[in-house]
C-alpha cells in the first residue's frame, strides 16, 4: 500500500491510533522510568497527555490536515503533564505549525512535520538532555527526512521513522549513564515508539497487538530477585529537587504592563529554582514544568504575569519511596502471613515537609500533599485511605476546601471513615492531640471536633491584587494577617504583619502559641518575632517549628 497525500481523516486515525496504543502499554513504559527522576510515571503521564490531544481530535470533522494537527497540538498542550507530556507536546506542537495551512500534505511535508517539531521541543527544554525523547524524536525526524528526499510515498516514511525510532531508543543507555547502569532503555522515547506505531499501523490498515512489539520482556524490566522495581536500583535521598511542579499562567494586561513577558527571560529565572524546566507560551498563556525543592518561590515568579491556573505539585520523593515500599512488600509477601489492619488509621492533608513530619510524629498514618492552591483528589484522598490499612480512618482535611472531597472520599470506600472539619493545620494538630486510641469511635469523632475550637490559627501570606474586604484596603504584594479565616491585618511589612496579628490573636487567657516557619522566613524574622513575644507577653509559652510550608511565611497556633 502507498499514500502520496496524508489528509485529515488519515491523520484523526493516526493519532487515535497512537494514543490507544500508548494507553495499552502505559505501565511498561511506567516501568522503564528512571530519568530525570525515578518516580515511575513517564507512562501515565504521556497516556494522559495525549488523551487531552485525542479528544480535541475527536471534536474534529473536517478534512483538514492542518486544522486536525492544530487541534491535537492544543489539547496536547493543554493537557501536558509530566517532562516527557510536555515535551511530547512541543513535538507535535511544531509539527502541527508546520503545516496548519495545508489540506492535504506529501511525504516530504510529513518529514519537515516531525524536523519542526524536534526544534520546538528543543527549543522548550533548558536544558536538553541526550538518551531521551528528545535524541529518539531528532534521530527518527532525520531519517524522515532522508526517506522523504527520494521516496514519496508516506507510508515508506513513517516505516522508517519507527525503525529509526526503535534503533535509536536501544542507543539510549549508549548516552545516558543511569540508563546503563539500571539497564533499561528511555522510558520517554519508549513511548513516543508505542504512538509512531499506532501512525503506522493506521497508514497500513493493520491492527496492532494488546502489547507493543517493542515491549521490553519482563526479566528486562525487573530484576528477578524478587522482582523488584528498576526504581529500586536509585536512591530516595539522591533526588536534588523534590516536587514536581506544573502550572498554567493566564496573563494579565495590568500585570504585563509592569512585567512585559519574555519567555527567554521567564525561562532563565525560573531555571535558578530548580531542574527539568520546560516553559511554552504563546499569546494568551504559558505552561511551565520544573522539578523544584520550594514551589512556592516559582509560584510567586510566576504571578508577575498572570493568574495561576492547572496548577499541580506532586512530591517526587514520595512517588519513588511508594515504589520502594512496593517493592518490600513485593519481596516479603511470600513469606509471610496477610498484614493485620490496626484499629484506628488517621489521614492528614498539609503542605510543607516541616509540617508533615509533626502531623506523622502525633499519630498520622499518612501525610497527603495539599491545601491552599492544591487540594488532593478524592481519589488521593482515597488512596491514603486505603494505605494506612486501619478498619476505621480518621481524616484531617485541615483547610476548608478539602472537605467536601474527604466526605465524598469517606463515601467511596468500603470501611469506616470519619471526617473531622478541620479547616487548618493548627485545628488539625489539636484535634489529633484529642485522638484516644482507647475509645470509640464516635467519641473520638466528638472530642477531636470538639477540640477544633480550642485553637486559634493565624496565618500570614501576600495578596496577589488590590481588594477591598471588611474595609480593609489591601494593596498587591502586600502581606496580610489571617485570623480564623477573616483578614484582620495588612502591611507591606511581613513581619509587621505578623506583629499585628499576633497582637489581635493573643488574649490574657491564652498560654501557648506555636509558630510555623514556611519557606518564606528566615531565621532573622524568627528571632524578631520571640524578641516581640518575649517583650509583651513573657508569660505566654512560644513553641517554634519549621515547617517549610509554601505561600504562608507564619503559621500561628493560639491556645
Amino acid at each position: 500500500m502507498t499514500m502520496q497525500q496524508l489528509d485529515g481523516i488519515k491523520f484523526a486515525g493516526m493519532v487515535l491510533a497512537g494514543a490507544n496504543n500508548l494507553s495499552r502499554n502505559a505501565k511498561m513504559v511506567d516501568a522503564l522510568n528512571v530519568f530525570p527522576v525515578p518516580d515511575g510515571d513517564t507512562g501515565t503521564n504521556m497516556n494522559l497527555s495525549i488523551t487531552s490531544g485525542a479528544n480535541e481530535v475527536k471534536q474534529q470533522t473536517m478534512n483538514h490536515v492542518g486544522r486536525v494537527a492544530s487541534a491535537f497540538s492544543k489539547g496536547l498542550l493543554m493537557g501536558a503533564r509530566g517532562n516527557s507530556g510536555v515535551i511530547l507536546s512541543q513535538l507535535f506542537r511544531g509539527f502541527a505549525k508546520s503545516i496548519e495551512t495545508k489540506e492535504t500534505i506529501n511525504s516530504f511535508e510529513f518529514a519537515a512535520a516531525f524536523e519542526a517539531g524536534v526544534l520546538t521541543a528543543y527549543k522548550a527544554v533548558m536544558k536538553p538532555v541526550e538518551g531521551t525523547i528528545l535524541t529518539v524524536a531528532k534521530d527518527a525526524s532525520k531519517k524522515a527526512i532522508q526517506v522523504a528526499k527520494k521516496n514519496n510515498d508516506i507510508v515508506q516514511v513513517m516505516e522508517e521513522v519507527l525503525k529509526e525510532a526503535k534503533a535509536s531508543l536501544d542507543r539510549t543507555p549508549d548516552l545516558l549513564p543511569v540508563l546503563k547502569e539500571v539497564g533499561v532503555v528511555d522510558s520517554g522515547g519508549q513511548g513516543l515508539v508505542t504512538i509512531y506505531e499506532g501512525f503506522l499501523a493506521v497508514l497500513k490498515g493493520e491492527e496492532l497487538p494488546e502489547v507493543s512489539e517493542a515491549q521490553p520482556s519482563m526479566t528486562e524490566l525487573v530484576n528477578a530477585e524478587h522482582h523488584k522495581s528498576v526504581q529500586s536500583h536509585l536512591l530516595t535521598e539522591d533526588i536534588e529537587f523534590g516536587y514536581c511542579t506544573e502550572f498554567m499562567v493566564k496573563f494579565e494586561e495590568d500585570k504585563l504592563k509592569n512585567n512585559p513577558f519574555s519567555e527567554d527571560d521567564f525561562r532563565q529565572t525560573l531555571s535558578h529554582y530548580g531542574d527539568s524546566l520546560l516553559v511554552v507560551s504563546d499569546e494568551e498563556i504559558v505552561k511551565v514544568h520544573i522539578h523544584a525543592e520550594h514551589p512556592g518561590n516559582v509560584l510567586n515568579y510566576a504571578q508577575n504575569f498572570g493568574g495561576l491556573i492547572k496548577i499541580k505539585i506532586e512530591n517526587m520523593r514520595e512517588q519513588h519511596s511508594s515504589i520502594l515500599e512496593a517493592d518490600q512488600h513485593v519481596t516479603t509477601s511470600e513469606n509471610k502471613a496477610p498484614q493485620k489492619k490496626s484499629e484506628y488509621g488517621i489521614v492528614a492533608v498539609a503542605m510543607g515537609r516541616g509540617i508533615a513530619e509533626l502531623l506523622k510524629s502525633l499519630g498520622a498514618g499518612a501525610v497527603i500533599e495539599g491545601g491552599q492552591t492544591m487540594n488532593p483528589s478524592t481519589e488521593d484522598i482515597v488512596q491514603a485511605i486505603n494505605n494506612v490499612h486501619a478498619e476505621k480512618v480518621i481524616v484531617l482535611p485541615n483547610n476548608k476546601n478539602i472537605i467536601m472531597a474527604a466526605t465524598q472520599a469517606a463515601t467511596v470506600v468500603n470501611q469506616e471513615v470519619i471526617v473531622i472539619p478541620s479547616k487548618t493545620v493548627p485545628q488539625g494538630m489539636t484535634s489529633l492531640l484529642a485522638f484516644n486510641p482507647a475509645v470509640t469511635a464516635s467519641e473520638n469523632e466528638k472530642a477531636m471536633t470538639n477540640a477544633l475550637d480550642k485553637v486559634k490559627t493565624g496565618q500570614i501570606t501576600y495578596a496577589v491584587r488590590d481588594t477591598v474586604i471588611d474595609g480593609l484596603e489591601i494593596k498587591k504584594d502586600h502581606f496580610m494577617g489571617i485570623l480564623d479565616g477573616k483578614i484582620v491585618v495588612t502591611d507591606q511589612d511581613k513581619n509587621k504583619a505578623a506583629i499585628a496579628l499576633l497582637e489581635n490573636m493573643i488574649s490574657e487567657d491564652d498560654e501557648i502559641i506555636t509558630i510555623f516557619q514556611g519557606e518564606d522566613a528566615n531565621d532573622s524574622d524568627l528571632s524578631e518575632l520571640d524578641q516581640f513575644l518575649e517583650e509583651n507577653f513573657p508569660d505566654i509559652e512560644v513553641e517554634t517549628h519549621n515547617g517549610e510550608q509554601p505561600l504562608y511565611p507564619f503559621i500561628f497556633a493560639v491556645e
